[in-house]
């Protein structure tokens, strides 16, 4: 009986300790260098601001994502973004859809291929990030954040930007 228990206790431990998530070490608990920005659990489930196809080097498709906060701002037309706005770009390859271009008789259909350059946030805290029009700046892949030497190139990017509150991106109805 003891030993029916003992491995019956032993079982239910096991079940309990794998439905609970490991957290420790996960990629998403590693903040980015310089502005100490962190993965956003869900960002892929907030609402959709704009999609784009950035040519030349890039040569993506891209969708850009908001928090509650920065949609309402795109939504209210603000100039100047509120603190805990957050904007995610999402990028993948930009791809000739041979299927689909069967179906068309010709080539004309181009699908998001393979993930590229991972995911990036904007995140807007005005007194945090004074030096830098009151942006943190994040880039991740495969949830690992880059290297600082890839953040140090994101507000020198986003400063020709600067009368839109360094957002390049608007608001697509």
């Amino acid at each position: 009986m003891f030993k029916r228990l003992t491995v019956s206790a032993a079982a239910v431990a096991v079940c309990v300790i794998a439905s609970v998530p490991f957290d420790a070490g996960r990629a998403d608990d590693e903040a980015t260098p310089i502005f100490g920005i962190k993965m956003f659990p869900g960002y892929r489930d907030w609402r959709l601001i704009s999609v784009a196809h950035e040519e030349g080097k890039l040569n993506d498709l891209r969708a850009i994502l908001g928090n509650d906060i920065a949609v309402q701002a795109y939504r209210e037309g603000n100039q100047i973004f509120p603190d805990g706005s957050v904007i995610a770009r999402i990028a993948w390859a930009y791809t000739s859809s041979e299927e689909n271009n069967n179906v068309f008789g010709q080539r004309q259909s181009f699908v998001a291929g393979e993930p590229k350059e991972g995911v990036q946030f904007m995140v807007k805290d005005s007194a945090k990030y004074a030096a830098t029009g009151g942006w943190g700046f994040a880039q991740f892949f495969d949830g690992k954040p880059v290297e600082e030497t890839v953040i140090k190139t994101c507000f020198p990017c986003h400063e020709p930007a600067k009368a839109h509150d360094f957002v390049f991106t608007r608001y697509a109805p």
